[in-house]
């Protein structure tokens, strides 16, 4: 609605996870305190969309997406989805999605454990959705893919984003785009876009918005 009024949008951390409160310098657990922005100052974010439908922090595919769609596997508690990741990164059903990736005119196949696109920057602390963005109007998608890799390096590469320190990490393939393109031979995915379930038609379609949304946080 703020987008499509060109409205100020004043943001309340009262969710799970609140990542976009959080990267906009507001305290996560103190809602009240967010109601000062009313009387605060204005920047301009990024936002991306995924087929039309926008998102604030990122749309992951894989085994994040499965936990996702899966309501007995919600936590608030990084080391407790890092657990019950675990498991089925390593088990035999784990079954990488064969997609390929059109990206600034270039053509990729991947097979991926997991695909988190991001708007904006999360230093590639991206795996559990752990990292933390440095700026909100960088003006690009970033991309990560998880492949699978020896069981050795992938415990490492998880454990790693559960600390939050998953950059330069083997397996670990990262992009940076204004548009993307994901295909697949499936006729539909899994997906998280905000960390909701969505399942999506491929191709899908991402891009990014350049500061699109006008917000207002407490001076």
């Amino acid at each position: 609605m703020a987008l499509e009024h060109d409205l100020p949008f004043v943001v309340v951390p009262f969710g799970t996870r609140n990542h976009f409160a959080r990267d906009l310098g507001l305290d996560p657990d103190d809602p009240l305190a967010a109601l000062q922005a009313f009387n605060g100052q204005e920047r301009e974010v990024d936002v991306g969309a995924v087929d039309g439908r926008v998102f604030l922090n990122n749309v992951s595919l894989g085994i994040y997406a499965s936990f996702v769609h899966d309501p007995r596997r919600k936590t608030r508690n990084r080391l407790m989805a890092f657990l019950r990741m675990l498991p089925a990164a390593l088990g035999r059903s784990r079954r990488p999605l064969s997609l390929s990736f059109d990206v600034d005119g270039r053509h990729e196949e991947r097979q991926a454990l997991i695909v988190l696109v991001s708007s904006n920057d999360y230093g590639g602390d991206t795996l559990a959705e752990l990292g933390k963005r440095d700026r909100l109007d960088e003006g690009l998608l970033h991309v990560y893919v998880l492949e699978p890799v020896g069981r050795g390096a992938l415990v490492a590469l998880l454990g790693k984003a559960a600390r939050g320190r998953a950059d330069e990490a083997q397996g670990l393939v990262e992009w940076a785009c204004e548009r993307i393109t994901i295909a697949s031979r499936r006729s539909r995915v899994h997906a998280a876009v905000d960390g909701e379930p969505v399942v999506l038609t491929p191709p899908v379609e991402l891009e990014i918005r350049p500061r699109a949304l006008r917000v207002l946080r407490p001076a």
